[in-house]
């Protein structure tokens, strides 16, 4: 099996891709399970799929193999499109999960119900060492609720409610998450590209 790294210090989101991935003929690499030193790449792109590039082509430059990385995001269509690729920095820089979800929480007190609809964008790429680079897009639809529900996932699942359900993300199994996910249909969409 070949080396893949992926391009992410985020637990939870390091977690999701091992989950959806678990098929794949490769050898995942993770920065924890690295001895060698990764880049800290600064998310300064206008867009996921420029995020996504910047995280990928370090990571795949600094160890000699392919990588895969993503950038996701929150769009709530009452706040403009926003968090949007500032899901991660929502409450400013160097805020946490509990900050960012609080302050969307807040943002959208006032807004009625109909209104607060909203979906996770996620943009995968893969790049080789060899400047090759393939990519796909996925969004899950859904809407926003002002009470957290739910223990699961991480970040903004607890207030979000996927189309044709009744559960938040934080509600679902693992299982059940990946199989709607923005994530996990982006990956799905990948993998085919790579000819694994």
């Amino acid at each position: 099996m070949s080396p893949f790294a992926i391009a992410s210090r985020n637990p939870g989101k390091i977690r999701e891709i091992l989950q959806i991935c678990a098929d794949w003929p490769v050898e995942w690499i993770t920065a924890d399970s690295d001895p060698r030193e990764w880049p800290e790449v600064e998310e300064t792109g206008e867009t996921y799929l420029d995020n996504a590039l910047l995280k990928a082509r370090a990571v795949a430059e600094a160890l000699g193999v392919p990588c895969v990385a993503d950038d996701s995001g929150i769009e709530v269509d009452a706040l403009g499109g926003a968090p949007g690729t500032r899901s991660a920095r929502f409450a400013g820089e160097g805020a946490g999960d509990e900050a960012n979800l609080q302050l969307l929480i807040d943002s959208i007190a006032d807004t009625p119900e109909p209104e607060r609809t909203a979906r996770y964008r996620c943009v995968v790429v893969a790049v080789w060492p060899d400047g090759r680079i393939e990519h796909a897009e996925a969004t899950c639809e859904g809407e926003l609720i002002t009470e957290r529900r739910g223990t699961g996932g991480f970040g903004y699942d607890p207030v979000f409610v996927p189309e044709g359900e009744w559960r938040t993300m934080a509600e679902l199994s693992a299982g059940e998450k990946d199989a709607i996910s923005h994530r996990g249909r982006a990956f799905r969409e990948l993998r085919p590209l790579l000819e694994l």
